[in-house]
Parts: structure tokens; sequence; C-alpha cells
């Protein structure tokens, strides 16, 4: 029987990288500097968004308001400065994508974070050399949970909604993989039970429970 997977489509935050805890953190600390209070636990529950969902969903902020730009920025800001340099991949990200290459799977990621973040977010996941193509929120008029960014990834492959499948750890990723046609499989790891994860092809603990039992998963259809 012909493969049906061509393609794997990678969110990176909480996925691949341990940092939507410092994402949250960075956003309540940005916020508070222009004398906004956002709940640590309320930003949390946002992170996956984009910044252009996110900012009114926590204090009814529009991002291309001068506020909405200054907090966007002070955001990266404190993110760089204080959050970088302490994060890391979760256990066993380079050997799954590693697999997923070996297996004939054309890589590429789809994230609501910036271009100019792709980078390095892809150096502390030790799989830069790995990926072939990425979508950004700089890619997309919306954010997710629209399926905008999964779109870009997608005409990034050259490849059809059905023959590809994306790894994410979001409601947000499950929601703008189904919009966009795409099975989705997800991941624990981000802080999101299976409740939350509904929709998704599969669900496991983190990419290398995955990885563990990759022949039977959906990227291996």
């Amino acid at each position: 029987m012909a493969r049906l997977t061509r393609g794997a489509i990678l969110d990176i935050d909480g996925t691949l990288i341990d940092s939507n805890d410092a994402h949250a953190r960075a956003w309540v600390e940005a916020f508070a500097e222009f004398g906004v209070e956002v709940a640590y636990e309320d930003a949390r529950r946002a992170i996956g968004m984009g910044g252009d969902k996110l900012l009114p969903a926590l204090a009814g902020v529009e991002k291309d308001s001068t506020l909405g730009k200054e907090i966007t920025e002070r955001r990266a800001e404190i993110f760089r400065e204080r959050y970088q340099s302490t994060l890391g991949p979760f256990p066993k990200v380079r050997e799954l994508l590693s697999r997923m290459r070996d297996d004939g799977l054309a890589l590429a990621v789809a994230t609501s974070a910036k271009r100019e973040e792709l980078t390095p977010f892809l150096e502390i996941a030790g799989v830069a050399d790995l990926i072939e193509e990425a979508a950004s929120s700089s890619d997309a008029k919306q954010s997710k949970p629209d399926p905008d960014i999964v779109e870009a990834a997608l005409a990034r492959l050259g490849l059809a909604p059905d023959a590809a499948v994306m790894l994410g750890d979001t409601p947000y990723d499950v929601e703008a993989a189904l919009r966009a046609g795409v099975r989705i499989v997800a991941v624990r790891c981000g802080g999101w039970g299976d409740e939350d994860l509904a929709g998704a092809a599969a669900i496991y603990d983190d990419p290398a429970d995955l990885l563990a039992h990759f022949q039977t998963s959906p990227f291996a259809e």
C-alpha cells in the first residue's frame, strides 16, 4: 500500500523545546511594566496563540495599537534577556526528527513565533540542520488557532493537507491543523491535558514517547 504521509509539520514551543512557562512569565512581566495586571495562569493557557490573539484575549489590547506594539517588543526583549538561555529541548527531539527524515518525511516548522526567533529556537532544539522549510507568524495574516501558519507550511512543502501530519502541544495547534485539513498528533509535555487536545489523531507524553511508538503512529501511515 502506498504511503500516505509524506511530510511532518512541527510546532516548536512546548513541542520540541520546554519553553511555554518561560513565554508566559515574559508576557506577564511585559504587561506589568505597562501597568497591565495579567495572572500567570491566564497567560500560561494563552501560550500557543500568536500575539494578535493573546493581547486582546488577556488584556483587551490590539496588537497593532501603540500599546500593543510596545508590550510585544518588550516581551521579546524580556524573553531573550531573562529566559532564552535557560531553555532546552525535550528528550529525544533530535532522534525523533532524524527518524522522520529517515522515513522519508519532509520537515517544516509551523510556529506562532516571529521569523527572527526561529533560528535560536531550532538551535536550542538541536534540529536546525534537519528542518527543510519554516512558516512563522511573519508568514500568516492570522496566528493559531487560525489555519494560516499550517497552510503556509503545507505550501512550503508542496503537499496536500492529507499528505502531512502535524505535531503540536496546544488546543490552538489542534484547531489550526484541523481547520487546514491536516491530521495532528499531540504531546502532553506542553502542559495541556487530553481533554484540551481532543481532536488529535493520537496523543503522546512527549517526543521520546512518540519516538518509542513511532511505527504505530500516524507519521508512519
